[in-house]
């Protein structure tokens, strides 16, 4: 039986006190299958200017309706409809805004709305949401900001992590999943900080010094067990070094007087880095990434700091390799079956990812979307 017009509810009709409205993960669930709006309503009997009227929230559809398309996408009924309450949800910022006018990006993480100021998000250019411009910043007055891109929060992934490559993460969940992936350019303590705070999905963290567990012990230490942690890659970290110095090995490093560039306490590459010094004095000039150590060697502020080989190759810099280091991502046990969550875990384990990170210098993927849990 064809299912027409006349059997989708208007959504206008509810009444404005219905303490929630119908929403829909109709057209992105139809994307991911490469789907036409008539290939939808081929396969669920509803009418094509139906199956379009519910993606747009234009059209309630009827529970017969509704169950159709759920059946043709072959999900469930819950994974396709929700319950948008009316009640707007507690709003935070996930740092404060440095200045005004700022522009910020949001997300729903653990039942609330958060905010991330441009300063969050390092030096990434992605379409903002809004644009936040009063005196005086209050999470509580976030409605007075004007929407001007992605509002989509339900379909925003947001990690911390420090990883160099994260942007082959987010252009796969995007173009295969429809995922929009937020990236707070983290160490990988802050980051487990962050996510401790309900202000992220996951944290990237890649603690090599403590053994193959380092990073589970981490975790245990900093936020407690049921957490899990997902396999994204393994990398090459190690000395990054200026070219005109001819120096050989570590240890020619070590006897050489050359000008160190350091991070910051907690992240794993001032471990790294400790290690290497032993007892002696750690730089006083600090940096806050990968790409900061680099950049700063490049510019000739440096001689010598420890970083990924894939950010000292693209910088033009030599390399002495010190230690192979898995780097994982942390997730809420509680959380594996948020939709997000599954289509990350989805595309870390698939072969076009692992393909592409295996050819990027000093990463492997062999281990590539194995889960572990942290007990």
């Amino acid at each position: 039986m064809r299912i027409t017009d006349t059997d989708l509810r208007i959504a206008d009709t509810i009444p404005a006190e219905a303490p929630s409205r119908m929403k829909n993960r109709v057209k992105q669930l139809r994307l991911e299958r490469g789907w036409s709006q008539d290939e939808l309503a081929r396969r669920s009997a509803v009418s094509r200017s139906g199956i379009s009227a519910v993606e747009i929230d234009r059209l309630i559809p009827s529970a017969e309706a509704a169950l159709a398309i759920a059946r043709a996408l072959q999900c469930r009924f819950e994974d396709v409809f929700y319950l948008e309450p009316s009640v707007e949800p507690e709003t935070i910022w996930a740092s404060t805004p440095e200045r005004t006018p700022c522009r910020y990006w949001q997300a729903n993480v653990a039942g609330r709305r958060v905010l991330y100021p441009s300063q969050a998000l390092g030096d990434s250019v992605l379409p903002h949401d809004g644009l936040f411009d009063v005196v005086q910043f209050q999470p509580s007055r976030a409605q007075t900001q004007s929407s001007a891109g992605h509002t989509d929060t339900r379909a925003t992934l947001v990690v911390a992590s420090c990883d160099p490559a994260i942007g082959l993460l987010a252009s796969e969940l995007a173009q295969s999943r429809h995922i929009r992936l937020l990236v707070l350019p983290l160490s990988s303590r802050a980051a487990l900080a962050a996510l401790g705070r309900g202000l992220v999905h996951a944290a990237g963290v890649h603690f090599a010094g403590a053994g193959e567990a380092g990073n589970e012990a981490m975790v245990r230490a900093q936020l407690g067990p049921d957490y899990q942690l997902l396999r994204t890659a393994e990398w090459q970290a190690g000395l990054a070094l200026d070219p005109h110095q001819r120096v050989p090995s570590i240890r020619g490093a070590l006897r050489g007087k050359l000008r160190w560039v350091g991070r910051e306490n907690g992240s794993a590459a001032r471990q790294c880095l400790d290690e290497v010094l032993g007892d002696r004095q750690p730089p006083r000039h600090l940096a806050q990434s990968h790409r900061g150590v680099a950049e700063a060697i490049r510019s000739g502020y440096a001689d010598a700091g420890i970083c990924v080989q894939l950010v000292s190759e693209q910088a033009g810099l030599n390399f002495l390799s010190i230690r192979t280091e898995p780097h994982d991502l942390c997730v809420p046990t509680a959380e594996l079956n948020d939709p997000k969550i599954r289509a990350l875990i989805e595309v870390v384990q698939s072969q076009s990812y692992r393909r592409l990170l295996a050819e990027l210098p000093g990463y492997t993927s062999a281990d590539a979307g194995a889960m572990r849990p942290v007990t």
